[in-house]
């Protein structure tokens, strides 16, 4: 008989999840009568250099014939990332209890994790399930000609909105990202009422400040909007109009590296006096510089620079001050993980003062929980520097689980890890993602995850068959999407059934008037149901199956409780004591208390 605990089930750790500074937390775990044990402690660990912090005393509570149950309650002194194992003396050997997988095992594993966070900076209501869309701006609706008076040379536009964006690198090798299709501010605006309609609550848009390329991560001037998207009238007009219909706006902040074009560098290279040289890390002036991942045209910010700080978070205008003034939201933070946990809380501190309910996300790709970084652990959560962040492990495991090539206890798993490692309002905001400007787009993924050199990619088509099945698995995908915890970001265009591979074929021009309807009615279902259900938007989840191809979550609060099944079996899935049917697909037959699930058939109903 193994010896039982289990971190995410009340019986063993009560409360689930992570813990306040002081907060009591009741442990136990279940020991065979037949150890004859004598002792049993809970030794905790200090992350930094994984040091002993303290021990608890654990005390038999109750035996039956098979099992006794050790349990004691601990509090955390401080707020910060503690591993814990338990330390168990038998009259006749002393050893280690780990972690591996759901299970324990002596001597050797994993330890278990407990997150201490801090109590302030809550994450605000309003993204707490709420239904984001990412609109990648040259390429979501143009209205009228782009201005192109002041635009960086060289560069060229498309005629043809359904042209494929430009892959092919020059006789030189270089791949520019220098053509652009027209989208604007004024274009996101004039379709403010489709995205009503829709469902969306927040606007998250990728870069908008002046910059050379389309996707313009390289930051020109912090300080003006791109003149090919329009002014900052156009964006105080856009925001007002978008609050009106109650949607809130965030920006993507840029602040580990600029452009080698932007004003910023242009003058540090030309004048050796200048006040922006200090910004950059100079190996040999003005030559050879630190730039992001080795791409000389994107040289680092020393984040570190007080004069730079002072420029984005500090001064009475700053960057991230004049934007929320000018009506943004808040702001999602590109490669968080460059950005020192120093600039991070700063200009976490810096927003909320300025607008109290500000969002900021942070761009992670890994469970942000226990992320290092540069060597570093950040604490992202246990000094609350965010309010969430992108969920790329989620994203990963969806996909896996409705292609067929991850079994239901996987996704599970998954989901119950970060649940359990994220702070609840943090899990609320979490923002789950299935395609991104970063990412395959989710069909694509879902058919065909291969990857291959742009050229190859470029040919590669699917049948209207094989469209057709990526749109059916897309519908599972989507429907996990938005009744797992957290925001529903849709990248703009998934809804009407666009596909394309890696950069730059995820981000072609949204095909209007060539939209898949049935899927866009699908996605506005979706998006009713997150934003009036309260389970949805901010229920506990919680897996009650999970195996051979099947998933069954529930999502409860006080007010409602919701199931979710999917079935990506060979066979049927018959749910007996099934609630009122709220939404389903490929279903076999819907009676009352029992609903019949075909392979690859979800439902959501009501009850337990």
């Amino acid at each position: 008989m193994r010896i039982l605990f289990d971190s995410k089930l009340s019986q063993f750790k009560t409360p689930f999840g992570t813990l306040l500074p002081g907060q009591g937390c009741r442990l136990r775990v279940d020991i065979p009568v037949s150890c004859r044990t004598v002792k049993a402690e809970v030794i905790f660990l200090q992350d930094d250099a994984l040091t002993e912090a303290f021990r608890a005393p654990l005390a038999k509570a109750e035996a039956n014939a098979l099992y006794e149950a050790w349990s004691g309650e601990v509090s955390l002194p401080a707020a910060g990332l503690y591993f814990y194992y338990f330390f168990i003396t038998t009259q006749n050997e002393a050893f280690r209890l780990y972690k591996q997988g759901n299970d324990t095992n002596m001597e050797a594993g994993d330890l278990w994790q407990v997150s201490c966070v801090e109590d302030r900076f809550p994450a605000p209501e309003y993204a707490k399930g709420a239904v984001m869309y990412q609109i990648f701006p040259d390429r979501f609706y143009a209205a009228g000609r782009c201005d192109c008076t002041e635009k960086l040379q060289p560069y060229w536009v498309h005629e043809d909105k359904q042209d494929v964006p430009v892959y092919l690198p020059d006789e030189n090798g270089k791949v520019w990202n220098n053509d652009f299709y027209g989208g604007n501010l004024a274009g996101i605006r004039e379709k403010l009422s489709y995205l009503q309609e829709l469902g969306v609550e927040l606007l998250y848009l990728n870069p908008i400040f002046f910059a050379f390329s389309t996707h313009r991560y390289d930051t020109c001037d912090y300080g003006r909007i791109d003149p090919m998207l329009g002014t900052e009238e156009d964006f105080r007009t856009l925001c007002e109009d978008a609050h009106a219909r109650g949607m809130k706006v965030i920006l993507d902040g840029v602040f580990s590296h600029v452009g080698s074009r932007s004003r910023y560098f242009q003058d540090a290279v030309s004048n050796p006096d200048s006040k922006y040289r200090s910004w950059f890390d100079f190996k040999h002036y003005p030559d050879t510089y630190t730039s992001w991942w080795g791409i000389t045209d994107l040289p680092c910010i020393r984040k570190d620079n007080e004069d730079f700080l002072r420029y984005i978070i500090d001064d009475e205008d700053s960057i991230a001050v004049h934007w929320l003034r000018a009506g943004a939201d808040g702001w999602r933070l590109d490669v968080v993980d460059e950005l020192p946990d120093r600039f991070v809380l700063r200009l976490r501190e810096r927003i909320r003062k300025e607008k109290p309910d500000a969002l900021l996300i942070g761009e992670v790709w890994e469970d942000a929980s226990n992320k290092i970084a540069y060597g570093v652990r950040r604490r992202y959560f246990t000094d609350r520097e965010l309010d969430s962040v992108m969920n790329y492990p989620w994203q990963k495991e969806i996909l896996r689980f409705v292609r067929g090539d991850a079994d239901g206890a996987d996704l599970g798993e998954r989901i119950m890890t970060l649940a359990e490692n994220y702070p609840a309002d943090v899990l609320a905001c979490v923002m789950n993602v299935l395609s991104t400007h970063d990412t395959p787009r989710a069909i694509n993924a879902l058919l065909d995850h291969r990857d291959g050199e742009r050229a190859e990619l470029a040919k590669r088509h699917f049948s209207d068959a094989e469209l057709s099945r990526g749109k059916e698995l897309l519908r599972m995908a989507a429907f996990l999407q938005f009744t797992l915890p957290g925001i529903a970001c849709v990248y703009y265009g998934d809804e009407a059934g666009m596909t394309g591979y890696r950069d730059p074929f995820n981000r072609k021009y949204y095909p209007w008037g060539q939209e898949d309807e049935s899927l866009q009615t699908f996605y506005r279902t979706l998006a009713k149901l997150k934003k009036t259900l309260p389970a949805l938007r901010c229920g506990d989840v919680t897996v009650m199956e999970a195996g051979g191809g099947r998933l069954m979550l529930r999502r409860s609060c006080e007010a409602q409780t919701l199931c979710v099944c999917c079935n990506q079996s060979d066979a049927p899935w018959e749910l007996t004591g099934a609630g009122e049917l709220l939404l389903g697909g490929r279903l076999l037959s819907v009676l009352p208390g029992r609903i019949r699930l075909d392979a690859g058939g979800y439902c959501l109903v009501t009850g337990k």
